[in-house]
């Protein structure tokens, strides 16, 4: 055969394979609102940068008449290519091609491109989009799913992991993601769930659509698996996007700096920001736009324990990680869902040389019975363990209340926060100044001809005693009381003078965190 029929039959088996399910697949796919798995890739890598392999594999399946079956690619698309210019490796669950059952070899197509990843230490994104696992194929497929979870936990820390929920991703198919560093979900598109409505309601008796079990709202507001949500698959792409200009490509390496830009003053103005009545919430949000260059800002899981804020800006350019109290919901307490979301922030950012930034305004743990059988306590611990461990530099701002056990988790000075500044509304005590002046002074109090007159008095007492940040500032707790405006040029400077930090940790294999 020569070479002109020769790469015409090659262009014959590429048509083929292209076709993914054939016409019929991709039109009910697309009925359902849903891209192909091929436009989901060149819809979110720069344009012409796709590079595909292993379009040519073949199933393993040979039993319930398997070994008669077409699949092409096996129903997953791998490669890679580039985001704003930087490599990534990728791939992608096909629907149309056996409802992008995960077999035998549409695994080792995925774990060849995670291994790929890890070996040029570049990001791997995921887009899931698959029925579960391959049954007509039995173990093999339960042996798939086993060898891309030890993938994922072996790239923790190494490679930013990505995960797309782009459709139903069932069963043990969802502990892929739950292992990778950031969740995307879309609204009416995105399913995730153990088990399904129908085994449910057969062995629970109970009731609930595929939307309210498993949708994308779900994982976004109440169980926290989902990082970014979105209105659409375009929306999520974009999200990707900007998210990939704030983190590094590896551990080894640094986010991409970019040109430096002043905060938008006019819009984000701390004095209009802050209140002076110090009982009225305020938005942290603005507080971090105030500092923040442009006053951009990439909230993390921002619909999940919104009591407590995280995610990305930049600081002189530089990519910086904010964990902040959010005054406006439960008056910025941690609980137990804000203990985990904060942890597992701070460790990534620690993973990949992201310096964090800390905006304290809290009264404490929230308290209650619920809050205690949940297991605040080991939760609340994470946020101790996560900030003790962390050794990029560390930059504290308390703003107004700092409270017992809240103030010592925000990293305080004493989990080696490199500098901790506090505003003169600051207030660090080791609770409230109402609550304290009851204990305290509670038989001066109780004794009194007008308890209420001397509570008062005793509270105001106990204010200028305690709740200031002078008391914290005369041990040495805090570094410096400054005025709010100067607070990013003392952020810029700390993480300047921050930028070669070195930590000398104890040699171990790894900690127990609470887990």
């Amino acid at each position: 055969m020569s070479m002109k029929n020769k790469t015409s039959d090659l262009r014959q088996r590429m048509s083929e394979a292209l076709k993914g399910g054939g016409d019929k697949a991709i039109l009910k796919q697309k009925a359902t609102g849903k891209m192909t798995a091929r436009e989901r890739i060149l819809a979110l890598l720069d344009p012409k940068s796709f590079h595909e392999y292993d379009l040519f594999v073949k199933h393993a399946g040979r039993d319930f008449d398997m070994d008669k079956k077409y699949l092409p690619g096996d129903g997953v698309i791998t490669g890679t290519g580039t985001i704003n210019g930087h490599p990534v490796c990728i791939y992608a669950q096909d629907f149309t091609v056996a409802g992008g059952s995960l077999g035998y070899m549409h695994a080792k197509k995925i774990t060849k491109i995670m291994d790929h990843a890890m070996k040029l230490k570049i990001p791997i994104i995921g887009i899931n989009d698959s029925g579960g696992a391959r049954i007509q194929e039995g173990v093999n497929s339960l042996a798939g799913y086993g060898e891309i979870f030890f993938r994922n936990t072996q790239a923790s820390g190494v490679i930013p992991q990505i995960s797309v929920i782009l459709g139903p991703c069932a069963g043990g198919a969802v502990y892929s993601p739950a292992l990778t560093d950031f969740v995307f979900v879309v609204d009416k598109i995105s399913k995730m769930f153990i088990t399904g409505p129908q085994v449910i309601k057969t062995v629970l008796g109970e009731e609930i659509s595929m939307e309210e079990l498993g949708g994308a709202r779900t994982h976004a507001e109440i169980t926290g698996n989902a990082h970014f949500f979105a209105q659409s698959e375009e929306e999520c792409f974009s999200q990707i996007k900007s998210l990939f200009t704030y983190i590094p490509w590896n551990n080894k390496k640094t986010a991409e700096s970019f040109p430096k830009k002043p905060p938008k003053t006019r819009q984000y103005k701390l004095d209009n920001i802050f209140p002076t009545d110090p009982r009225m919430p305020y938005d942290v949000k603005d507080v971090i736009r105030a500092l923040s260059d442009d006053s951009e800002f990439l909230e993390v899981q921002e619909y999940f324990a919104p009591n407590i804020v995280v995610g990305f800006s930049r600081l002189n350019g530089n990519t910086v990680g904010y964990v902040a109290n959010q005054p406006l919901v439960l008056a910025g307490v941690l609980d137990v869902d804000s203990s985990d979301k904060a942890a597992r922030f701070i460790r990534f950012c620690n993973a990949f040389n992201i310096p964090l930034i800390t905006l304290v305004d809290l009264p404490g743990y929230l308290p209650g019975i619920d809050q205690e059988h949940a297991g605040v306590i080991r939760h609340g611990a994470k946020v101790l363990y996560a900030y003790s461990e962390a050794t990029v530099p560390k930059i504290t701002v308390i703003t107004r209340k700092a409270y017992g056990g809240g103030y010592i988790a925000m990293c305080s000075h004493h989990l080696r926060a490199d500098f901790v500044f506090a505003w003169p509304t600051a207030e660090i005590a080791v609770m409230g100044p109402e609550g304290a002046a009851n204990i305290i002074f509670k038989n001066d109090i109780k004794n009194a001809d007008n308890p209420e007159k001397v509570r008062q008095e005793k509270i105001e007492e106990y204010k200028q005693k305690f709740a200031n940040p002078y008391v914290a500032a005369a041990y040495g707790y805090v570094d410096a009381v400054i005025e709010p405006e100067e607070t990013r040029n003392m952020l810029i400077h700390s993480l300047d003078i921050s930028a070669s930090k070195s930590v000398e940790r104890p040699d171990k294999k790894h900690g127990i965190p609470p887990f």
